[in-house]
């Protein structure tokens, strides 16, 4: 039996996708399983920041196009990623258990966050990593750059910028977290929806493929992350507006922390909210309506033009 992943083409990509043919092929000795490369919209644009390139799916929807019309059987993704809504037929059916959600600094020089120089430029392509950051240090320059983890590295390495914030996650999966300056706790920087997991897509009918995957999922990764994106989906957030939302499990309950900030960290709304883990979706709404409650109902009209409701 012939399975096929469809992924990015990115180093990160391949990584993630490869560490999921290996589980699957150990697991399975009668399967071989292939990876099947896509170019994704994200992928080709990389001269605009995302928040300017707009629609939802930059990396996933012509990964998701292949999936319907039968050319791949599955699809592996970062969550972070991932819209909320999904194309009707296709689903998130497993969740691998999560990698390190942190986010992380790296400068040119070793330093920490705190000690940066006045007007240093901060390299990100993250709107939420961004205003997180201003609102701590307003005195920061932030750049947006894009491209793969390598690309960033090279553009701090030649001094286009003077650090980069990336994902713990992805440096993990590259073997290049020795490249780190700082970790930052979920306190001081709170991470997007999803950052760190990875959900396998695959057509809802089919079953046999959802055998083949099914001894991967971690409940307690999908619980999480089934929490965060009920949180983004009633925000309707996505890469224009700075939104950030994780969950935590203690015991038999999650909780979940989440904001909204301005876009240049002059004003930040965030809250918890906890609940039975067994009910993520719950909790996540509770949330966000307690964020537009609070405040983040104004700036997200703001930047989607009213379209978000609020109490």
């Amino acid at each position: 039996m012939i399975l096929r992943i469809g992924t990015r083409g990115s180093r990160l990509a391949l990584a993630q996708s490869e560490w999921v043919r290996e589980c699957v092929e150990a697991r399975h000795p009668d399967i071989r399983v292939e990876l099947v490369r896509i170019k994704t919209r994200g992928d080709k644009i990389l001269d605009t920041p995302l928040s300017l390139v707009g629609g939802k799916g930059l990396f996933v929807k012509e990964i998701e196009e292949s999936l319907l019309r039968g050319d791949v059987d599955a699809a592996v993704h970062s969550m972070k990623d991932v819209p909320t809504e999904l194309p009707e037929g296709l689903g998130l059916r497993v969740f691998p258990e999560r990698e390190d959600p942190r986010d992380v600094l790296v400068s040119a020089h070793g330093e920490r966050f705190e000690d940066l120089p006045r007007g240093a430029r901060l390299g990100t392509s993250s709107l939420r990593r961004g205003a997180q950051l201003l609102h701590r240090r307003p005195d920061l320059t932030v750049r947006s750059i894009r491209g793969n983890v390598e690309t960033r590295l090279k553009k701090l390495a030649s001094g286009e910028v003077d650090a980069v914030v990336l994902a713990a996650a992805g440096l993990r999966r590259l073997g290049l977290q020795d490249k780190a300056t700082q970790l930052f706790d979920p306190a001081e920087l709170l991470p997007a929806m999803g950052q760190g997991a990875l959900g396998v897509e695959m057509r809802m009918e089919d079953r046999a493929t959802w055998e083949c995957f099914r001894f991967l999922n971690h409940e307690a990764t999908e619980l999480r992350v089934r929490a965060e994106r009920a949180l983004l989906a009633r925000l309707e957030g996505g890469c224009q507006v700075p939104i950030a939302g994780h969950a935590f499990l203690e015991g038999d309950a999650l909780l979940l922390k989440g904001l909204v900030a301005e876009l240049d960290g002059s004003a930040l709304v965030a809250d918890e909210a906890r609940g039975e883990a067994a009910r993520p979706e719950e909790i996540g709404t509770r949330l966000a309506e307690a964020l537009l409650a609070a405040g983040a109902g104004g700036i997200l009209e703001r930047v989607y033009g009213g379209t978000v409701s609020h109490p």
